[in-house]
């Protein structure tokens, strides 16, 4: 009994940091690393979904390695929680090299990418998350690196300023970006492969659930497992941390087994809907639909009415929104579609006319 208290408290500790954001593939808790590194696919083989990119990807690397060459330079884009930064350590593997992994907002100057680069021994990956975030000055630092593999080092200042260039080993940038409207066209033009990751399918979601249940070894039934899926935005980050969330449930309320009436219970206590939608979701739909009859209304607007950055309900929950036929987007800024009435209960009001019959 004591035990069971215990992980009790731990699952009510758990609800409270990640209730805001169990749906936000952003946020992630200080102990999840572990637990993502174990369920993360090593290779092609055991990554469930995005068929048409693992199958370039598999043709350009053997194509490299025949060649003795290194991979040309990759850019993933999509949705945060799809998988960019598994399928960069799967190319690493795949090409049998290592990998140097940072973040776009860590790299502030061109001396903190010089010390990355120079460090690269041929054919390595140097892995840029966020890569939208890099200032434009490390930027335009990184063409010459890129396409010519050297950098070019300015020596003092004024008429007495000089230009060294570097010779560097030839590599393979891979970035990753949720933005790539953000990236400059020089910088997208580098990129000889550029792959756009799209939401999963439930039915690939269950086969994630599976996997990762099979590692962790959970007993899931087949029901439980949908219900994960259906319920997980179409993320694969996120239907691994509720799949950990559900777990914890299962040990404490039930038997230790997930199956339909535990996944619902876990589910709707951690604040998700049978659409997959949280609180944030929520207060984005009653904004638009409440305080502003329907739309249309302006990002920033309703960024503020809800506490949450705008770049953060643009790149995270707006898309999904979006895709699922909740809110339109249109010039002159969000609507409310008429699934957001119909889920959130409630009515359109007198001059809501953009959706009127």
């Amino acid at each position: 009994m004591f035990k069971f208290n215990i992980i009790f408290i731990h699952i009510l500790c758990q609800m409270n940091k990640e209730r805001k954001g169990i749906n936000n593939p952003n946020i992630q808790a200080d102990d999840e690393q572990d637990y993502i590194s174990q369920v993360r696919p090593k290779s092609f083989k055991d990554f469930t979904g995005q068929s048409k990119i693992k199958e370039n990807l598999s043709v350009f690397i053997r194509s490299a390695k025949k060649l003795g060459e290194s991979l040309d330079h990759v850019l993933f884009t999509g949705p945060p929680g799809l998988g960019k930064t598994t399928l960069a350590n799967i190319i690493a593997n795949e090409m049998k090299t290592d990998i140097i992994s940072t973040s776009g907002p860590i790299i502030e100057k061109p001396g903190d990418l010089a010390g990355m680069l120079t460090k690269l021994k041929s054919n390595q990956i140097l892995f840029i998350d966020e890569i939208h975030r890099i200032p434009k000055v490390v930027e335009e630092f990184l063409y010459s690196a890129m396409e010519e593999y050297k950098l070019d080092i300015m020596i003092d200042q004024g008429p007495a300023a000089r230009s060294i260039p570097i010779k560097l080993e030839r590599f393979t940038l891979i970035g990753a970006t949720t933005r790539q409207g953000l990236l400059s066209s020089p910088m997208l033009d580098r990129f000889g492969i550029t792959c756009r990751l799209e939401y999963y399918s439930v039915e690939n979601l269950i086969e994630i659930v599976n996997r990762s249940a099979g590692i962790l070894k959970i007993k899931i039934t087949k029901e439980g497992a949908a219900e994960i899926a259906k319920r997980s935005r179409a993320t694969p980050r996120i239907v691994n941390r509720l799949l950990r969330r559900t777990r914890d449930f299962a040990i404490v309320k039930g038997d230790g087994t997930i199956d339909t009436k535990i996944a619902k219970y876990a589910l709707e206590s951690l604040g998700v809907d049978e659409y997959g939608l949280d609180a944030t979701d929520k207060k984005i739909l009653e904004t638009i639909i409440s305080k502003h009859n329907g739309g249309p209304v302006g990002l920033s607007t309703i960024a503020a009415s809800i506490g949450e950055d705008a770049g953060t309900v643009e790149d995270v929950y707006e898309p999904f929104l979006m895709i699922e036929g909740f809110i339109k987007r249109t010039p002159k800024g969000r609507v409310a579609a008429p699934l957001a009435y119909k889920h959130l209960n409630l009515s359109k009001q007198k001059g809501d006319t953009l959706f009127n019959d």
